[in-house]
């Protein structure tokens, strides 16, 4: 189980300190963010309904039931990630390049401002919550975790960046994940540099992912080792959960692509594709999408065999 941390003795205040980062963008931690998609520089997507959002430096919809294709303005910034929830279709959270959040009420083709109270440095990732559609959590480089309960009128700062090996870590993607187990049943699961993690919604602790419920997770000493967990060390670049199968994870690492049908406690590796970004569609878990270096690539069978989406 991961060590808790305290920063008292900190010179500056986080607050004080995040002020000074001003809109400073996280850098040497994030994965080559971009694909050909479209005809746009892309490094985020999210399924919206029956329809596959791919963003970047434009907001690309793809229909996947054979439906036309178009193609939207970007918002104020280069879209870093994207997040959204099936029970509102159409509403789109962007985390932006540089900071900030927008939201789209209309499938990503017009964006409003939705960061009233979020510190200024890079949104590093943002998801729904598995429950709550109008609840979203993003994470804030060199901060940790910041909720709205609202849509993103409002935020409010919930839990520190995980504390792993010695040291707090960026979180570099993040995924709401409604389990039956202890505590709601609701957790927060984390790539970060160094590994998978995840926090109960109740957000008491960082805790390492193991078998049984989030109870047993936080009095457990030293919690048994996963059967076959990630890699040890690698950065977890993108996570991803279907809302209608929770227990089915999907991860990209620098070592490939790699899945888990038990939440996160054993893995399997799918495919050596390097991925900034995933998506699962929330009713077909087995269905994902992903973004590689030169195209947006679509697996219908939880990550085993792999097509390249079409742009046209």
């Amino acid at each position: 189980m991961m060590n808790e941390h305290s920063r008292t003795g900190s010179p500056l205040g986080r607050r004080q300190a995040l002020a000074m980062l001003g809109g400073v963008v996280l850098s040497g931690l994030s994965p080559a963010r971009w694909a050909h998609a479209g005809g746009a520089v892309a490094s985020a997507l999210a399924f919206d309904g029956g329809a596959l959002v791919v963003a970047g430096a434009q907001v690309w919809r793809h229909d996947l039931s054979g439906g036309a294709s178009a193609t939207f303005p970007t918002p104020r910034a280069h879209i870093r990630a994207l997040a959204c929830h099936p029970a509102r279709t159409g509403r789109l959270f962007a985390a932006l390049e540089g900071g900030g959040l927008d939201r789209s009420d209309d499938g990503g083709r017009t964006w409003h401002p939705a960061s009233g109270g979020l510190p200024m440095p890079q949104v590093t990732a943002v998801a729904t919550a598995a429950g709550a559609p109008d609840t979203v959590y993003a994470a804030v480089a060199g901060d940790g975790l910041w909720r709205s309960e609202d849509a993103g009128e409002n935020w409010s700062f919930v839990m520190d960046r995980p504390w792993i090996a010695d040291a707090e870590r960026e979180v570099l993607t993040i995924a709401s994940v409604n389990l039956a187990s202890g505590m709601g049943g609701i957790w927060i699961y984390a790539g970060t540099e160094r590994g998978l993690t995840r926090v109960p919604d109740c957000f008491c602790r960082w805790q390492d992912v193991v078998a049984g419920n989030a109870m047993d997770a936080l009095v457990a000493g030293t919690p048994p080792a996963p059967e076959t967990p990630l890699p040890e060390g690698e950065p977890v670049l993108a996570l991803t959960s279907a809302m209608a199968a929770p227990e089915r994870l999907a991860a990209a690492l620098p070592s490939g692509l790699w899945a888990s049908s038990d939440s996160g406690v054993n893995w399997a590796h799918r495919s050596g594709h390097v991925a900034p970004a995933l998506a699962a569609h929330p009713t077909e878990p087995s269905r994902i999408a992903a973004i590689t270096a030169d195209e947006v690539i679509l697996s219908h069978d939880s990550g085993a065999s792999w097509a390249a989406l079409p742009t046209t």
